[in-house]
């Protein structure tokens, strides 16, 4: 899915104005897994200030897809449906390996001896912009989530499940916190 990004701020002559109107640079299409994307929008650091006019750098380009705290992340993933991982040519170590490469940070979350479970030191809002998709607990609970459904993870062991026949995309933004013990 190719994002256009809008990103604004003040600029040296201490007006509001457009800094930057391009395509998302970190749009990853996955090759193991056709129809998964995730594009991470734009992220910020403990230090960012709002308004700043320091000369526009994108902060996105070398991130973590997963915030430090005190850091944030704005991205899109779009699921494909469960059946496509579950093709009987599917390679679970090329995706993994895959996975590691291009979405640093959140891959090392994902729990090896439990496929898709993973815990993050964040505070989530998770959007679903179009399809359904299923959110699993640790408990075994799910809970089934539709457009514009939004769920709120507060550092909860988690797995996204797309158990329909259509891709599901969804807006994550992700609040680095230091997570209780």
């Amino acid at each position: 899915m190719k994002v256009r990004r809008v990103v604004l701020g003040v600029g040296s002559n201490g007006k509001s104005g457009v800094l930057s109107d391009e395509a998302a640079p970190r749009n990853i299409a996955f090759k193991t897994v056709p129809g998964f994307e995730a594009t991470l929008l734009w992220s910020t650091a403990a230090s960012s200030e709002a308004g700043s006019r320091k000369a526009f750098a994108d902060p996105s380009i070398e991130a973590n897809f997963l915030p430090g705290q005190g850091e944030s992340r704005l991205m899109f993933v779009t699921f494909p449906p469960d059946s496509v991982m579950m093709r009987a040519d599917f390679d679970g170590a090329a995706f993994g390996a895959e996975f590691g490469q291009l979405l640093p940070g959140l891959a090392e979350t994902f729990e090896p001896d439990a496929p898709g479970m993973h815990t993050t030191d964040s505070i989530d809002y998770d959007v679903v912009l179009d399809g359904e998709i299923t959110l699993e607990l640790d408990d075994g609970q799910e809970v089934l989530l539709k457009q514009h459904d939004v769920a709120v993870q507060q550092g909860n062991r988690h797995a996204w499940r797309n158990k329909g026949d259509k891709p599901a995309t969804m807006l994550f933004v992700l609040m680095g916190k230091k997570r209780a013990a």
